[in-house]
């Protein structure tokens, strides 16, 4: 930012004669500089800087510079992603960054894990071939909320989840039940978990035989092999829940609710899929299979 800009700025908390004196500039010229008409980049930069308040409002602000560079290009907005960043920097704008998680597994002393059928390959070509999940915590004023949730692989879409104040094998079973009803998935579906003592209980292991899934499970302390269920749960913390403080478990469940079905899963620009959001990441491969 040029000392000019500084001043206009800053004139209403200080006088501008002041900060002249303090920047080493002349009353005249800055007062040169405020009446020259602007440029025709500066009246772009305006006009641009207004569109990325209005995308980075829109995303909750949530996103960073590729992200609103993305959803501006697929406005209609021709420009660059350095310039993006430029005019997000100067605006004070900025995406959410990502903290460390802290586990919930806990194994049980004997339980029998599934097979690894994942082995860290999360490239599943369609839908509902390979899901993920996991369990992630919340803290409120009442105590913590715990959300179980179902991801897949191919699309990122949320499927499934489901959300109570504590850790019993029926919180997995309800997620796995939202998401079954939804999706109606084919019989070979693997679903892929860490070997938390809910995935490896018999009765959550009886529901998915029940329903034709194939259990799979990462080794106990490797977060890679569920590297992908990590990373929404990041996404997540750093999107919503660091964001905000919750003074029950209903307004935890009530805002986060909104986020998955509102915004995460019909709205929100995933790099890994080009910059779509999953909804309309999934009604593309439904379209492309219909021409085919």
């Amino acid at each position: 930012m040029s000392s000019y800009h500084l001043i206009e700025a800053e004139k209403t908390r200080f006088p501008v004669q002041f900060m002249c004196r303090m920047l080493g500039v002349s009353r005249s010229g800055y007062y040169g500089w405020r009446d020259r008409p602007l440029s025709r980049r500066s009246r772009e930069d305006a006009t641009l800087t207004e569109r990325i308040r209005e995308v980075h409002e829109r995303s909750r602000r949530t996103y960073g510079s590729p992200r609103v560079h993305a959803e501006l290009r697929a406005l209609g907005t021709r420009c660059g992603r350095k310039r993006v960043a430029r005019l997000m920097r100067e605006a004070g704008l900025q995406g959410c960054m990502r903290g460390r998680r802290r586990g919930t597994t806990r194994r049980g002393k004997r339980s029998a894990a599934a097979e690894d059928l994942v082995k860290r390959d999360f490239g599943a070509t369609k839908v509902d071939r390979v899901w993920v999940a996991d369990i992630t915590y919340v803290a409120t004023a009442e105590g913590f909320l715990y959300l179980a949730f179902i991801l897949d692989v191919h699309s990122r879409r949320i499927v499934g989840w489901a959300m109570e104040g504590h850790l019993r094998t029926e919180l997995v079973v309800d997620a796995l039940r939202m998401a079954v009803w939804r999706r109606k998935p084919a019989p070979g579906l693997v679903h892929h978990s860490d070997q938390g003592v809910q995935y490896t209980s018999l009765s959550f292991g009886e529901r998915l035989k029940e329903v034709g899934i194939k259990p799979s499970m990462g080794r106990t302390g490797s977060a890679l092999d569920n590297a992908m269920a990590e990373s929404f749960v990041s996404t997540l913390k750093a999107e919503l829940v660091s964001r905000l403080r919750f003074p029950s478990r209903q307004a935890a469940k009530t805002a986060i609710f909104d986020y998955l079905e509102t915004f995460y899963n019909i709205r929100r620009l995933h790099s890994s899929l080009g910059y779509m959001s999953p909804a309309d990441f999934e009604e593309d491969r439904i379209g492309e299979a219909r021409v085919a």
